[in-house]
């Protein structure tokens, strides 16, 4: 199997952290968001706007210093919405070998223009990358 490529990875620091010393579940919520974006950009969404979250599971704390991966994974594209899952992996800074699954999540974000009205998503294909701009007016 070849190496996942996640769509975003950071360093969670001490600002991060909940009162009993691991992350704050809401800080992971908007990392998650923002990974689900990237691959909705990559499959050809412009500007997208979340509409749901759901499936959340938490299945391991995160602390402080761990380098977290989010993979995003393509679910459906529909005509303006496309749904995104995105797994959550986190290791202690400096031992890859130790990571763990500690999040999921399903979102759905719709495709906006300039004037957040939904908008079509352009099919993207394997030879074209997506436009840079896709707004309407």
């Amino acid at each position: 199997m070849g190496e996942r490529e996640p769509a975003i990875r950071v360093t969670l620091l001490p600002r991060d952290t909940n009162p009993h010393g691991t992350i704050f579940g809401g800080v992971i919520l908007a990392y998650i968001d923002q990974a689900g974006a990237v691959v909705a950009h990559q499959h050809g969404a412009a500007r997208v706007v979340t509409v749901a979250m759901d499936k959340v599971v938490f299945h391991a704390p995160v602390y402080v210093g761990d380098l977290v991966s989010f993979y995003g994974e393509l679910v459906r594209i529909g005509r303006t919405s496309i749904t995104v899952k995105v797994t959550v992996e986190a290791a202690p800074l400096g031992a890859p070998g130790e990571g763990r699954r500690v999040t999921e999540a399903v979102i759905t974000y719709v495709n906006v223009d300039r004037y957040g009205v939904p908008t079509p998503i352009p099919r993207v294909t394997g030879d074209s990358p997506p436009p840079e701009t896709r707004e309407t007016s």
